[in-house]
């Protein structure tokens, strides 16, 4: 499963299409375990391009603190699950959390 996380300076940006980066890790859910972590810069925020850009990075889930409801629909439709409310934490508190079944979600940090 790959996994992404929209990061500022490695913290979870509160509402994805704000972050200046992408933190994508491969992890293996059976043994909890990361087996790749890489750090991508986020391309310009425009809407559809952020879902189709993680899209074919392969990326099967994104952990946010939030975003609109267009680009919840736009990832579902690129056959990515959405995990909204997560804290602003380290990216690799997020995955840890994530992997131990312990990360706490929220509402959705986006109003919009």
């Amino acid at each position: 499963m790959k996994i992404a996380i929209p990061t500022n300076d490695d913290i979870l940006s509160a509402h994805f299409g704000h972050c200046k980066t992408f933190v994508l890790v491969d992890v293996d859910l059976k043994k909890k375990r990361v087996l790749n972590k890489v750090v991508l810069d986020a391309p310009k925020h425009e809407p559809g391009v952020l879902p189709r850009f993680l899209a074919d990075q392969g990326v099967n889930v994104i952990i946010a603190g939030g975003m609109g409801n267009q680009a919840i629909c736009l990832f579902e439709e690129n056959k990515i699950e959405v995990v909204l409310g997560a804290p602003e934490k380290s990216s690799d508190d997020i995955i840890s959390d994530f992997l131990n079944g312990t990360l706490k979600t929220d509402k959705n940090l986006c109003d919009h």
